[in-house]
């Protein structure tokens, strides 16, 4: 393989992208708490990361776009990430929806209960 078509593989493998479909699965919907840890967790990522709901798709990195979704529980989204650290990226995310944002460790309250 030349230098050149090493270096050609290596920037399409840093234009991978990938997609998840993911469920809005919080009771609220995708308001502005999630929103804001989606949107300071895509930061992290060099990869560009963007949701798809029906024909719309916003900037996962900014807390507006993603609240322009009006997401409501239910809501089947599509996260695609694209570039070099896509893989870790779609995980981490694809974590926070799976876990519902940890929905049901701030709603106990105060207390605890």
């Amino acid at each position: 393989m030349t230098d050149s078509a090493v270096t050609e593989n290596r920037e399409a493998m840093s234009e991978q992208t990938l997609s998840r479909e993911v469920v809005v699965g919080m009771r609220q919907g995708l308001h502005a708490r999630p929103a804001d840890m989606l949107a300071r967790e895509a930061r992290r990522w060099q990869s560009r990361v963007e949701l798809l709901s029906d024909s719309r798709r916003v900037d996962g990195k900014s807390i507006l776009e993603v609240l322009t979704l009006a997401a409501e529980a239910g809501t089947r989204l599509v996260v695609q990430v694209t570039g070099p650290d896509a893989a870790a990226a779609i995980e981490a995310i694809g974590s926070l929806f799976d876990r519902n944002f940890n929905e049901n460790e701030t709603d106990r309250g105060e207390d605890g209960a």
